[in-house]
């Protein structure tokens, strides 16, 4: 570890003996989220800097291009909320001598003469904030509500009415029956005016599952951890507009995923075809999609009822690297929309709320989110990755074998004859164990003029699937650097895919980023 201290307070860190990989640089969660907040504080802190502040993005709105006119209108937004909360605490206090007067010129939670500081960097809601209402977990709705798990029989179409008398349709999930209605509604009292460790005690448990969730939106784990970040900063801004009547977690479901899809708007990322290389044998089939920003995620970070009672139960396919990669092709309101309904059980109301949407809207765009998803997905439900067993164990390990012994044929043995590799982000991709095995002898074979290395591996899991961390010593060094992370894709004792991802997530897989020679 390269500092001894939290990097927020200066506190002494705890070591983690036994555990390789990504190393902590604060000390608790709320010097986590208080550093992220000191990253991102808004320059301007008072009601005329504000005002001026307005002016300035009023002007310098223009309706074309739609995504420019957007970014401009949510940063608009975003300052007239905090002006909006300045006013509010100063007319609040306005008629009430028991209370000290604020000091409009200042953000609501500056230090006011005779009471005892706020927290500094205390802002108002962004925008993009959802609001909060009443809590759907307690006492009778009249929503429409995903029947339990293996209730529905297949193929077949249910119809409720709303309170608004609209039908709510609610056709087969796309996913197994046996995913679990995520607990998003439980009761929770007012956290207003919370300080940054009773904050961080509020929100820290549901870290995981906020991650995960926002993985599934966007599909890099790099992004979620930043969409996470965001999420909370977005609810420390609005947690005194946060009066209790949601549960926290359905609070935090609402501003995650509106953070997810402000994100998706901002990037406009879109699927593309991969293109041949000049030079190289791809093979004969037709060119996969391309997600260049497709990244895996360590099973060891999903939630775990172990962490705590109420964790949120994860459906082992909707982390599938191939379910991860085909909602990628959904709109983000769509794709949104289906994470909501079909992956975390929400019900068609509680989806348009969290939203803001109809729910004829939700339905209408789930009707046309699903069967997008299943042109996309395997058609049958052997071709989704088993749980790993004995005979995977031992697929995984002859893998590892053959690439440091340098066998050839041992590792064509080990591939199906419609094996595919991709690397995403770059931009080589094999179909067919001819074309693959044409790549790989050319890197294996040590007369070779493009001999990669000698390679050692360490296995993995990502995405609920068996993986390989490859480590390639060069020729003429003596230590194996991180090089690869292969996913695999099992079925019997074959390997049909194989997803090869760049090295710099190694940590938070816990493996090292080098391996001693001697090992």
């Amino acid at each position: 570890m390269t500092d001894a201290v939290c990097r927020s307070c200066a506190k002494p860190l705890a070591g983690r003996a036994g555990r390789t990989g990504r190393s902590s640089v604060y000390c608790s969660a709320a010097c986590r989220q208080k550093a992220y907040r000191e990253r991102r504080a808004a320059p301007v802190d008072t009601a005329r800097g504000l005002i001026e502040e307005v002016g300035r993005q009023v002007e310098a709105l223009v309706p074309q291009p739609p995504s420019v006119f957007y970014s401009g209108v949510t940063d608009l937004a975003s300052s007239v909320g905090r002006l909006r909360r300045i006013a509010r605490v100063a007319r609040d206090t306005a008629n009430d001598d028991s209370v000290t007067r604020a000091d409009v010129t200042k953000e609501p939670g500056s230090p006011v003469p005779g009471d005892e500081p706020a927290t500094a960097d205390h802002d108002a809601p962004q925008a993009t904030a959802p609001r909060t209402s009443p809590d759907q977990g307690s006492g009778p709705r009249d929503s429409v509500t995903r029947p339990p798990a293996g209730r529905t029989s297949a193929g077949r179409t249910s119809v409720t009415r709303t309170p608004a008398g609209q039908q709510a349709v609610t056709q087969p999930s796309v996913t197994r029956p046996s995913v679990t209605r995520t607990s998003v509604t439980q009761g929770s009292g007012p956290h207003a005016a919370l300080g940054e460790s009773d904050f961080a005690a509020l929100v820290e448990p549901y870290r995981r599952e906020l991650r995960v969730h926002c993985y599934r939106m966007a599909g890099s784990y790099d992004d979620a951890e930043d969409l996470v970040q965001e999420t909370f900063l977005r609810a420390w801004r609005a947690r005194d507009d946060f009066a209790g009547r949601a549960s926290v977690r359905t609070w935090l479901y609402r501003i995650a995923t509106n953070t997810c899809l402000d994100f998706q708007r901002r990037t406009a990322r879109r699927p593309q075809r991969y293109e041949p290389l000049p030079g190289m044998n791809h093979g004969s089939a037709e060119p996969p999609a391309r997600i260049t920003w497709l990244q895996p995620y360590p099973d060891e970070d999903l939630p775990s009822a172990d962490d705590q009672p109420d964790a949120l139960a994860v459906s082992r396919e909707t982390m599938e690297l191939v379910f991860l990669a085909a909602i990628q092709h959904l709109p983000p309101r769509q794709r949104a929309v289906l994470v909501l309904r079909d992956v975390l059980g929400l019900s068609a109301a509680e989806t348009a709320e969290a939203l803001e949407m109809t729910v004829a809207s939700v339905n209408s765009a789930l009707q046309r989110a699903r069967p997008t998803l299943r042109d996309r997905l395997p058609r049958r439900r052997t071709e989704w990755t088993a749980e790993a067993g004995a005979r995977e164990r031992e697929v995984l390990g002859r893998y590892m074998a053959a690439a440091e012994s340098l066998d050839l044929a041992a590792f064509t043995d080990l591939l199906s004859e419609d094996i595919r590799l991709t690397m995403p982000p770059n931009p080589y991709w094999f179909v067919g164990r001819a074309a693959l095995t044409e790549f790989l002898g050319i890197s294996l074979d040590p007369a070779s003029p493009l001999f990669l290395g000698h390679w050692r591996h360490l296995p993995a899991r990502a995405n609920g699937q068996l993986a390989a961390g490859g480590y390639v010593r060069r020729p003429g060094t003596t230590v194996y650097r991180a090089q690869v992370l292969d996913v695999l894709r099992i079925e019997g004792d074959r390997i049909v895919e194989i997803t090869s991802f760049e090295p710099h997530l190694f940590p938070a897989f816990g493996l090292p980023l080098r391996l001693p020679a001697d090992r």
